[in-house]
């Protein structure tokens, strides 16, 4: 059977509003036939994406950050308790994924006070901790309806969440073997739903983006996985040796969200204090202290604060460090290796790739950024040339 192709007329108008070159393309799509639009897509998808590579110079440092993640090898921690006649909810310990499980957990912690009959308009809530977990928790809580006040010792950009790299993957959320059913099904819970929350906000004006990340690896059996939940992980694909802008045997690419912590935590702070909220700049010796405060419901998003607040002695520190280089607005991709990261941002380059279980000193480890400006010359100078 024949299929007569649809006629397409444009007004005098509608072609200087297209533009020449623009009319032209839209002309020429819609008279080719499906099978040639198809061939031409398969044969872009085997032609290699030209990317341009970071100018790992030295002189480029702009500077250095260091943070300790608040890793608990069990997994984060979401759960209500009794403090006196209060409400005490705990939502803590993310290790590498408190930016990424955020708006998740706050969700979690937010059901734990509506099923204890907390929740409503005439309930207020005190949230220690302002980083992006306990502002995450805030607007939640806003959204139900409660009053919410921040305490906090340290506020952005002086937060562990402010020197985050933030791309939206759960790294360093617990260990495999120290997992349980239970913890696994509240882990599912928490991604999907900070998954969809920060898609909201996806744009300029909360510094939230979609990029295409390359994991890069000499090693066939590596390969990043994606926690059982395939689709927060879209049209994720290894590449062909053809179409891979980079020398390595195996090549993964993925779309994932990326975060800028400066922009993102200044938004939140924006809208939290719009909706009512307040921000306290205060410290707590221990819970005997929180007891006093006015609020009926607490709830706790300290981090790695929570091991000397609440006593948990599982919380381990890990430290990560970041050396950021002048931004390249040419490079809208990121890479990670099996050591090695590089985030595009438009504050800087990212280049990472620490993780020193245990240490706790915030001073740059300056052999180690020897080694990760070495591997990243190593890697962008075998690059395919744009």
């Amino acid at each position: 059977m024949r299929v007569r192709s649809p006629r397409v007329t444009f007004s005098r108008r509608e072609v200087l509003r297209l533009g020449g070159a623009a009319a032209v393309a839209t002309l020429a799509g819609a008279c080719a036939s499906p099978a040639a639009s198809s061939t031409a897509t398969a044969a872009a998808a085997s032609r290699p994406r030209r990317l341009a590579p970071v100018d790992v110079d030295p002189q480029r440092i702009i500077r250095r950050a260091v943070g300790l993640r608040p890793y608990r090898p069990s997994g984060f921690v979401v759960r209500a308790e009794s403090l006196g006649d209060k409400l005490l909810v705990h939502n803590y310990g993310h290790g590498g994924a408190g930016v990424t499980l955020s708006w998740g957990t706050a969700e979690l912690a937010a059901n734990l006070i509506r099923d204890a009959g907390r929740a409503g308009s005439t309930v207020s809530a005190a949230v220690i901790g302002c980083g992006a977990v306990g502002l995450a928790t805030a607007r939640v809580l806003q959204r139900r309806g409660l009053g919410v006040t921040i305490y906090a010792r340290e506020i952005p950009p002086g937060t562990t969440s402010s020197i985050a790299g933030a791309s939206w993957y759960p790294a360093y959320v617990a260990e495999r073997d120290r997992r349980t059913p239970e913890w696994d099904a509240q882990f599912a819970l928490a991604a999907r739903s900070a998954h969809r929350a920060f898609q909201d906000l996806v744009g300029d004006d909360y510094g939230v983006r979609w990029r295409e990340e390359y994991f890069v690896t000499d090693d066939p059996e590596r390969e990043l996985g994606d926690w059982g939940l395939p689709d927060l992980f879209p049209q994720r694909r290894l590449l062909s040796a053809a179409e891979s802008p980079f020398a390595a045997r195996h090549v993964t690419v993925d779309n994932l969200m990326f975060i800028e912590p400066p922009v993102y935590l200044r938004m939140l702070i924006r809208d939290f204090e719009l909706a009512g909220g307040r921000i306290v700049v205060r410290a707590f010796a221990g819970p005997a202290e929180l007891s006093l405060l006015p609020d009926p419901v607490v709830v706790n998003c300290t981090g790695l604060g929570a091991r000397e607040l609440f006593g948990d002695r599982e919380l381990t520190p890990i430290k990560g460090q970041l050396t950021v280089l002048l931004p390249q607005l040419e490079v809208d991709y990121a890479v990670l290796t099996s050591d090695l990261y590089m985030f595009p941002r438009r504050d800087g380059i990212l280049l990472g790739g620490t993780h020193e279980r245990g240490v706790e000193t915030l001073e740059p480890n300056l052999e180690a950024e020897q080694r990760i400006l070495s591997g990243h010359r190593e890697l962008f100078g075998r690059m395919r040339p744009a």
